[in-house]
Formats: C-alpha cells, sequence, structure tokens
C-alpha cells in the first residue's frame, strides 16, 4: 500500500490574493485553560495625542503604535472593542480633591505663571509638567479605567483592557511621576460596589505608592507591587517595612528588587509569590498594572526582562480565572510598549501571533531593524539579584500572610459602604507618618552635610 504524504516543498493547490492575504489574522487559536474568557478592548484614540514635551520621557503616542499592532494582528476580532468617554468631574472626584482637580481644569501652558504659587502644592515641575489640554487627557484614560470596571461589575467582560491607565503615582491631592490623576484606584473604588475583596498588582518598574496610599488603611484592597527599590530611585518607597495600617495592616504587600534581574528569576519569584496570595486574601477580583519599564532596554529602566518574560506574569494572573482588570503605566521606549501590550492582548485572548511583525501597519520602519515582536532586550545590565537575595525577599513578603486570619469578609449592602469616607478617617494618620519619615530624612542629609564638612576640615 502507497501511502502519500503532504511535503513542505510541494507546490501548494490554490493561492491566496493580495487582499486574502492583508485580512487574514496573523495568529493562531491556542486550547487550555480559559480560552472561552470575554475580552474586552477599552480605547480612546485621543488619548494618544497629547504630548508632555519634546524632551519628556512620557510619550503618549505609544498607544497608538500598540492599536496598530493589535489592530494588525487581527486581534480585534477575538474581543469586544470600547470606544471609552472621558470620566466625568464627579467620578474623578471620587478620590481626588476638588482644589486639585479645579487646578487641573483651569491651568495651561499660557496662563500656568498665574498658578505659580501653586506649583510645589500640586507637584508640577519636570517630572509633571502643564501641557496643552492636561486635564481632557487625564479624564480620557481614567475613563477607560473607570469603563472597563463597569463592564466587569456587569458581568459583560472577564478580562477588561485599559493600555491607556495604569498611571499608579498620582495621589489624592498632587501629581506624581508622570501621573496626574489615578485610574487605578479610581477603577477599584468602582469595583469595590460590587466585589468585596480586590487584589492589586503591580509589575512596573516603580513602586506603586499612590494605589498603596490610597488603601493603605483598608482590608478590602490588598497591594502588592514588584518594583526596583534601594531607598533613592523614584518613587523612594515600596520596602518591606510598608505593610499597611489599622484594618490594611498586612494588606500592603511590597516585593523590592535589585538591578538587573531577569526573565527565569522574576518569573520564578513573581509565581511563587502571587499564589499564595490569591489562595490566602482570596480575591473576587484583580487589577493588573502592566507597566513596560521592568522590560529591559527601557530608556528608564534597569531590569533584564524579556517581553515573553512580562507577558508570563500575566498568563499566569490569568490562570486563576478571576475577574481581571489590566491596565499599562510605565514604559519609555515606545516601540517596546507597544510590542509587550500587543503580546500580552494576545496571552489574554489566549492566541499565538506570529513573530514577524504584520507588513502593512503604519510606522512599520519604527520597528525597524528587526521588525520583530520579541527581540532581544536581555543581558544589557548585570544581574544584582542573588539567588540568596531573592529567597530571602519571598520569604519576608509571604511571612505577612501568616498575620491574615484568612480573607476578611465584608457585609454587602444594597449602597456600598463608603469607602472614601473611611479612608478619610485615616488620612491624619497617614500625613503624620509621610512628614514623620521627611523628619528622618532630613535628620539624615543634615548629619551628611555635617560629615563631609568634616572632611575638609
Amino acid at each position: 500500500m502507497v501511502v502519500t504524504t503532504w511535503r513542505a516543498d510541494a507546490a501548494p493547490t490554490f493561492f491566496l490574493d493580495t487582499k486574502a492575504t492583508r485580512n487574514t489574522p496573523a495568529y493562531l487559536p491556542l486550547s487550555g485553560e480559559n480560552s472561552g474568557l470575554k475580552v474586552s478592548y477599552h480605547n480612546n484614540d485621543e488619548v494618544s495625542r497629547y504630548h508632555f514635551g519634546t524632551r519628556h520621557p512620557m510619550k503618549p503616542f505609544r498607544l497608538m503604535l500598540t492599536d496598530h499592532l493589535v489592530l494588525g494582528y487581527g486581534l480585534h476580532e477575538k474581543m469586544d472593542f470600547y470606544k471609552t468617554r472621558p470620566a466625568t468631574e464627579e467620578e474623578i472626584l471620587q478620590f481626588h480633591s476638588e482644589d486639585y482637580i479645579d487646578f487641573l481644569q483651569r491651568v495651561t501652558p499660557e496662563n500656568k505663571n498665574e498658578f505659580e504659587n501653586v506649583w510645589s502644592k500640586f507637584n508640577i515641575g519636570d517630572d509633571c509638567p502643564i501641557f496643552d489640554g492636561i486635564y481632557d487627557y487625564c479624564s480620557i484614560y481614567a475613563g477607560g479605567s473607570l469603563d472597563a470596571s463597569r463592564k466587569l461589575i456587569a458581568g459583560q467582560s472577564d478580562i477588561a483592557i485599559n493600555w491607556s491607565g495604569g498611571l499608579h503615582h498620582a495621589k489624592k491631592f498632587e501629581a506624581s511621576g508622570f501621573c496626574y490623576v489615578n485610574d487605578i484606584v479610581l477603577g477599584i473604588l468602582n469595583l469595590l460596589r460590587y466585589h468585596p475583596r480586590v487584589l492589586y498588582i503591580d509589575i512596573d518598574l516603580h513602586h506603586g505608592d499612590g494605589v498603596q496610599e490610597a488603601f493603605y488603611s483598608t482590608d478590602r484592597v490588598m497591594t502588592l507591587s514588584f518594583h526596583k527599590y534601594n531607598g533613592e530611585f523614584f518613587p523612594g518607597t515600596g520596602n518591606f517595612e510598608e505593610i499597611g495600617t489599622g484594618l490594611g495592616t498586612h494588606h500592603s504587600l511590597n516585593v523590592p528588587l535589585r538591578d538587573g534581574i531577569d526573565d527565569f528569576s522574576y518569573i520564578q519569584l513573581f509565581q511563587s509569590i502571587v499564589e499564595p496570595v490569591i489562595n490566602t486574601y482570596r480575591p473576587t477580583a484583580i487589577v493588573l498594572q502592566c507597566g513596560a519599564d521592568s522590560l529591559g532596554c527601557d530608556r528608564l529602566g534597569c531590569f533584564n526582562l524579556n517581553i515573553r518574560a512580562h507577558g508570563e506574569c500575566v498568563r499566569f494572573v490569568k490562570s486563576f480565572g478571576l475577574p481581571m482588570m489590566v491596565v499599562g503605566g510605565g514604559g519609555y521606549t515606545p516601540r517596546n510598549v507597544s510590542r509587550a501590550w500587543a503580546y500580552e492582548t494576545s496571552v489574554l485572548l489566549n492566541v499565538d501571533l506570529d513573530p514577524r511583525l504584520p507588513p502593512e501597519i503604519p510606522f512599520l520602519n519604527y520597528f525597524g531593524p528587526d521588525f520583530s515582536l520579541h527581540p532581544n532586550l536581555a543581558g544589557k545590565v548585570d544581574n544584582r539579584n542573588t539567588r540568596k537575595y531573592l529567597e530571602g525577599v519571598r520569604a519576608r513578603v509571604l511571612e505577612q500572610l501568616r498575620y491574615l486570619n484568612g480573607a476578611p469578609s465584608v457585609q454587602m449592602q444594597v449602597a456600598p459602604p463608603d469607602i472614601e469616607g473611611f479612608l478619610d478617617e485615616e488620612e491624619d494618620r497617614l500625613q503624620e507618618e509621610r512628614e514623620s519619615r521627611n523628619d528622618v530624612r532630613q535628620e539624615r542629609e543634615t548629619k551628611d552635610r555635617a560629615r563631609t564638612g568634616e572632611i575638609y576640615v
């Protein structure tokens, strides 16, 4: 009996015309867990048109590049696409103070000198400059996270993506670290109207201090941040000792890392911490911040992560099957940021992308010379995270879980608890703690200057 087998070098039996080739998605569906989840993509292309300034590292056009890749790969066919409306003033005031938001609404590059007396109050400066349309920009990206949270609450989505969000440094009363309005806090506050417990996970290079501070005194939100920490690197917070206060004690978890961590070490540490945290805290929803400045070769970065490793963290969190809001964050090499977020969109959709970028996307030359979805970003920085150090980090973080008496219970009501009112009760205590830390820092600086003087006497 003769069996004829298909050969790779055989002549094709049919050909695709140019139009068919152009409209063929550049992905393959994968089978596996959670493959039937409803995924939604929340964006407003207006957000990419704002400009912080020529020399400023934050480039909103990275969002336009991300959208081009998502559309170029045909991923829009696998999920619900929503053009989001800007957040209203009332929605933004659910977290931020009235005087701060009034300032953002009124200030412009033309009249900014009229507000010079409040610049320091609202932390306006080189990191957080005044640019044209600043309030509109904030309301657009915040609207994306609010819309994503609403779709999760309504059950219309199992996973909701807003790559324009994730601005985790903004505080209630001030801007910080390129962030003006904290869309993550607004989204979580919305989720708390329905979900008794929300877990916030942050894989940005920088500590998610704004989100941690907002929920520092409640057990209804647990914050878990993986970031570089040495006491000086911005924002200077995120060490082990920051564990929460009041009811929120032991509900703030920080994973301080050193320069140069690689793919294997990061994934292993991430999985070994996230799984016991989820099993202990038992969240009913997860918010994942995917700041891409933790990738290797980032303009402001110092890690060695490749895009696949960054995406593996997303895949692992998704595997728990909980309602999930996914947002962007930092990332200052736009071509790598957009590749990472397009790839992570495919991870959430459970499809495998062609490693070659779609040839017909706009700005293709921007991704040269390799034109690949997965350029090598590793090995540029020496890895200072020894195995002993990482084992110690893991042990110290998980030690906090021993203090939790299971998952906190919440009496659900028709009208949700006024968590903002509850947080306001702790504001004075948090302010005292911040002032105390500043006093200690100033005292150290004074002593350091004194020692320097002694050397040169």
